[in-house]
């Protein structure tokens, strides 16, 4: 027979404190294809760890160790997974089985990592535990099984890829004597199928089922002898291999790692809704506050709009809040011509305010009286509800004809009523309701004010008796500088007056410095909504290095059966990843539905999602698990093989 595996002056020491505790001390060994070999010795004496380095669990602290004549010192990560996963099987006192998953699926693990067809790997999982006399237990979890069903399964387990060496760590050690007979009766067999076993054990009785004794005493080899089970010419057992081209290969690792990451997940909802709920509340976050952004800050611009984004307006005074405003009265008709004939301007609409007492027939109540020209409207964007608006006609007739908002019509006819061509009384003036105007927007004044429009000359010339203005509204033209026109606007006035005794508000720069201020104000409550999801990215990696710690044994037993550093990793990422995803599309969904409420509830404007936030809310979730899932992912896959196994 041909040697297998030779171990050559092997030491394994640790570190206990500041002392150094050699475990094996100069072992030297080979063990051919085929053979049974039983390491026997009482607990401490180093047995279980020399089985281990044989398995390329753990590694030699010096000394040489080949596997077919190839030194495992030369062997990469890699390259020591696939031994594990093709070459070898493992059979551990404990069984080591995945709770999560049903017998089948534990059996085909080192499979999956092999890459096999799904069909295929399934169809030998299923043959090999029929053959173990587990065929009705092909979907019970291992807490559902026995330990001598459960050490069968880890058996099935071992085969799965051919198990050309099987190591066999104190098999029987956790059965009951039938059962232990019968684990026995099957590692026997496949000896005799041509299956390398290395068994570990401190019993004497089970040792004696092997062709080749093997005993250990405080680290060293004491005796290696045969006994008088050396069996016949065995079959050379060789790996089932399948093969698959690579891209193939990664996207079936891919698929099996989402799979199994989906699995881990399922498996722990709540620990999973727990980690993915700081992602949630900061996605939520960011994306109602830039729609609770954008909705204010378009609202408030529809409002400019509607009073005229192109417009200027000029008031008689010397500032808003000076007591003297009132008493200046230079601001006039003929001001208004002058600017008119600008080459800029559109148009002018003048406005004389005054507050009079309005009665329709045993009703009365104070309104705000406006003087108005026919443009005055248009320019400040309030719409006709029924009835007509004021024309020019009317302007230069000084007829006693005004318009009424939605608050004058309730309060003097009533909700239901029809005012047109009725007369209300305005300070003793008759005046013909002609038109009633839609609700006004909230820049246009309190929702409670009451509006009457009338023509500016009936006002200055039948009611007021006066001959200058309130104020008025300058339109300019399209494609023109406002704040260019504002200024020659004030050198006209100022050469015509004298002195300035006016004041100018150019809405478009009102317009600009709202979008500015909403801007800012929309990045600083972003930037802390942005806090959160940091916050919520480091629970993420908390939960996932709890996670880590908490699967140690798990993480070892994928590493046992021939998990590769990058298998391990890719399965915590994606898991760390799917917990950011699902959180923000969870995130997304809560603050479309904030924006649902939010609708139903406030009349004054609605949030505005927009496709740019969203989408950059949900890069954002996926960073942040790529991000803080790589350190626990990369703790995970830098874990020692037998340190993980061992850990409870």
């Amino acid at each position: 027979m041909s040697v297998l595996l030779e171990v050559k002056n092997l030491y394994k020491r640790f570190l206990l404190g500041d002392n150094e505790i050699e475990i094996l001390k100069n072992i030297n060994l080979t063990i051919n294809r085929g053979e049974f070999v039983a390491i026997i010795g009482q607990s401490g004496s180093g047995k279980t760890t020399l089985m281990n380095i044989l398995g390329c669990l753990d590694t030699p602290s010096s000394g040489e160790y080949r596997i077919d004549g190839k030194l495992t010192t030369d062997m990469d990560s890699d390259s020591l997974a696939r031994l594990r996963r093709e070459h070898f099987g493992f059979i551990f006192q404990r069984y080591h089985l995945l709770n999560d998953l049903d017998a089948l699926s534990n059996v085909e693990i080192p499979s999956i990592y092999a890459n096999h067809p799904q069909n295929e790997r399934r169809d030998r999982a299923k043959e090999l535990l029929e053959r173990l006399g587990l065929g009705e237990r092909l979907h019970n979890r291992p807490n559902q099984l026995s330990g001598g069903q459960q050490q069968r399964v880890s058996i099935a387990r071992a085969l799965i890829n051919g198990g050309e060496i099987i190591f066999a760590d104190e098999p029987t050690g956790a059965l009951d004597s039938s059962s232990g007979k019968e684990v026995m009766n099957i590692i026997k067999e496949l000896n005799a199928l041509g299956h390398t076993i290395i068994l570990v054990t401190h019993e004497p009785t089970i040792a004696a089922m092997a062709s080749r004794v093997i005993e250990i005493k405080d680290g060293e080899i004491v005796s290696d002898k045969n006994t008088t089970n050396n069996s016949t010419a065995k079959t050379l057992v060789k790996p089932v291999s399948s093969e698959i081209n690579p891209i193939s290969a990664m996207m079936g690792r891919f698929k099996e790692a989402f799979n199994m990451a989906v699995n881990a997940m399922f498996h722990h909802k709540l620990r999973t809704f727990l980690t993915m709920l700081g992602i949630i509340i900061g996605i939520a976050s960011v994306v109602s506050v830039v729609a609770l952004g954008e909705g204010s800050k378009q609202k408030i611009l529809k409002d400019i709009s509607n009073m005229g984004t192109n417009t200027i307006n000029i008031y008689r005074g010397y500032g808003f809040g000076d007591t003297r405003s009132a008493k200046v009265r230079t601001l006039t008709v003929a001001d208004m011509h002058a600017l008119s004939d600008l080459s800029f301007v559109d148009s002018v609409t003048p406005v004389v305010n005054n507050t009079a007492t309005v009665s329709f027939e045993n009703k009365s109540v104070s309104a705000q009286v406006k003087g108005v020209g026919e443009q005055f409207f248009q320019v400040k964007g309030i719409e006709l509800d029924s009835g007509a608006l004021l024309d020019r006609s009317m302007i230069d007739g000084y007829t006693q004809d005004g318009v009424i908002d939605q608050n004058a019509k309730k309060e003097l006819f009533g909700e239901n009523s029809n005012p047109i061509g009725k007369i209300i009384v305005v300070d003793n003036m008759p005046i013909r309701v002609i038109g009633v105007t839609k609700k006004l927007s909230s820049m246009m004044g309190s929702d409670d004010s009451v509006n009457i429009w009338i023509p500016y000359t009936t006002v200055m010339g039948k009611m007021l008796g006066q001959s200058y203005l309130t104020s008025f509204t300058v339109r300019l033209k399209d494609d023109v500088d406002s704040t260019s026109c504002e200024e020659a606007i004030s050198k006209v006035l100022k050469s015509r007056h004298g002195v300035e005794d006016f004041t100018i508000t150019n809405l478009d720069s009102i317009r600009q410095t709202i979008e500015s201020t909403t801007g800012t104000m929309r990045l600083l409550i972003s930037m802390i909504a942005a806090i959160s999801l940091i916050v919520g990215g480091i629970g993420v990696m908390n939960i996932m290095l709890v996670s880590v710690t908490e699967r140690t044994s798990e993480i070892g037993v994928r590493m046992a059966v021939g998990a590769r550093e990058s298998d391990i990793m890719q399965q915590f990422l994606i898991e760390s990843v799917l917990v950011c995803i699902i959180g923000g599309v969870l995130g997304i969904s809560l603050a479309l539905g904030i924006g649902q409420i939010f609708g139903q509830m406030s009349s004054m404007f609605s949030m505005i999602f927009s496709t740019t936030s969203i989408v950059f809310a949900f890069a954002c979730s996926t960073a942040i698990g790529v991000i803080f899932g790589f350190v626990p992912a990369k703790n995970a896959a830098k874990l020692n093989p037998v340190v993980a196994l061992n850990k409870e």
